[in-house]
């Protein structure tokens, strides 16, 4: 065995939580060293760590994401989203002269757009950003959202209008928990190596460990397909009820290919990049429909149906990412494995390091 590779079976002083319940928001918290937050991501891409999680064996294996392949099950394909974050933060005026941030969350139609708003507004109020760009607020909902229509001269813009004008004034929509301003690095980094289909305000953070060259290394070897979900905002909520079936899951645009939808009909093992290609699967598992809104919410009591294995960053506590975790490991392996990444010091969140679960 490499020197490189360890072997857990348990985390050291590991004790269960009797008393956790899956249904409990509060089983689902933990306690994070401020540390381990990752604030940019590991350099190159594939140095980053991995958690390889073994289900048949109940064995954990430390090693680092560039030996992510020799984990792959021979008989396995591979589901990849191929979303592309837009530039979603933008800063701009109010009439009065006041400065105001807005970061889109997503498209409703061809014209209106989800947004979230730093400062008051108003139905009516209008935002003003360089290249004559105005936002005008439609409508104000109470969860916080707000919708806005997009102007450019005066000319109404379709959602697909305003991507190339965003792409020159916009800035990187990092999470709230990378708490410093985005760079130009983060332009790239900050998006998976096969991102295409632009509309996504948050990364699909398992693709982020991908270099150019693994990503076609494993195409190479492994059948594989790729969805699009469009991971809005949402993503970062946490869970605020008691009970987590009562929280209101949020939805996101997807989309299935033909071609992707003849894997997912088939009889093949699945290993899914990341959680949004997860519930992409799971939710055409359920319904059968190749393109919508998905707002599947996956946790122990509502398991995966069509995927067998999962790649997946370490996620914020009471996330329904957690929840989604959890479904596959049960909720205490899911806590003893955070309690393990916490102890061998793993770096979470967006830019952090991965775990596979098989």
């Amino acid at each position: 065995m490499k020197k490189t590779m360890r072997v857990i079976t348990k985390p050291k002083n590991y004790r269960t939580n009797v008393s956790a319940n899956v249904l409990l928001t509060s089983s689902y918290d933990f306690i994070l060293p401020k540390e381990l937050i990752a604030t940019h991501p590991a350099n190159p891409r594939d140095s980053a760590k991995l958690l390889v999680y073994n289900r048949a064996t109940d064995e954990i294996l430390h090693v680092k994401f560039s030996d992510f392949e020799k984990f792959i099950p021979k008989d396995c394909a591979l589901i990849f989203n191929d979303t592309k974050v837009i530039k979603a933060r933008l800063f701009g005026k109010k009439k009065s002269g006041g400065n105001i941030e807005l970061l889109i969350n997503r498209a409703l139609n061809a014209h209106d757009v989800n947004v979230y708003i730093r400062g008051k507004v108003k139905i009516g109020s209008e935002i003003f950003f360089t290249n004559d760009l105005v936002a005008i607020v439609k409508e104000l909902h109470e969860e916080g959202s707000r919708v806005v229509n997009f102007y450019q001269n005066g000319n109404l813009l379709r959602f697909e209008e305003l991507l190339p004008i965003i792409d020159k004034i916009g800035h990187v929509p990092l999470p709230p928990y990378i708490q410093r301003d985005d760079n130009k690095d983060d332009e790239s980094e900050y998006q998976s190596v096969f991102a295409k289909e632009e509309g996504a305000v948050a990364a699909p953070t398992a693709s982020l460990h991908f270099t150019k060259e693994q990503h076609e290394r494993v195409c190479n070897k492994f059948a594989h397909a790729y969805v699009t979900l469009h991971v809005g905002s949402g993503t970062f909520k946490p869970v605020e009820c008691e009970i987590i079936t009562e929280h209101p899951m949020h939805s996101e645009y997807f989309d299935i290919s033909d071609e992707a939808k003849k894997l997912l009909d088939s009889q093949t093992p699945l290993l899914s990049i990341g959680t949004t290609s997860t519930r992409t699967v799971e939710f055409y598992a359920r319904k059968k429909i190749q393109s919508g809104e998905a707002n599947l919410f996956l946790y122990p009591e509502n398991k995966p149906i069509r995927v067998n294995h999962i790649l997946t960053n370490f996620h914020l506590p009471k996330s329904t990412l957690l929840m989604l975790v959890a479904s596959f490991t049960g909720l205490e392996k899911a806590q003893e494995l955070y309690k393990t990444a916490i102890e061998e010091e793993y770096r979470f969140y967006s830019y952090g390091d991965a775990m596979l679960i098989l």
